[in-house]
């Protein structure tokens, strides 16, 4: 691929509508609580789904993510590093089937100017700084599923 066509499209949430899981960085977290006025220990009680390794948004019940409202996100000025660089994710900058299998779900993709490859690979590559233990032997090395 020479580059890639991607630009968001006005009050589309179906990335956030897919399943899996949204991990934070510890930057996320803090960022978020202090956008909704709340400690970060207060938000990560009420939010957070911690394991040794990981931390992630808890789903509320019938829903992706607590934070995706009727108009979007909620957080929006603020969203987890996950969320923001979607779709430039390794995963789906590096194949081609991938990044149009996205495309199914995604009215973004093939939409606006031509993204030199090498942009978004660069882009991409602050997926695998944020979330070093999903790309350390590939991605979802601990069997977890992440959420555009």
């Amino acid at each position: 691929m020479d580059g890639l066509r991607f630009a968001c499209q006005p009050g589309c949430t179906a990335c956030c509508e897919q399943r899996g899981f949204v991990y934070l960085t510890e930057a996320d977290v803090r960022a978020a609580a202090a956008f909704l006025g709340m400690t970060a220990e207060a938000f990560e009680r009420r939010y957070v789904y911690r394991t040794r390794h990981l931390r992630r948004l808890r789903k509320p019940r019938g829903a992706q993510c607590p934070f995706l409202e009727r108009h979007g996100c909620a957080i929006h000025p603020v969203k987890p590093v996950q969320c923001r660089l979607f779709p430039f994710w390794p995963e789906l900058v590096e194949s081609r089937v991938e990044w149009r299998r996205t495309a199914r779900y995604c009215p973004g993709i093939g939409q606006g100017p031509v993204i030199q490859i090498g942009t978004a690979l660069e882009t991409a590559s602050g997926m695998k700084h944020a979330y070093p233990t999903f790309y350390e032997d590939g991605i979802s090395s601990g069997g977890e599923q992440l959420t555009p």
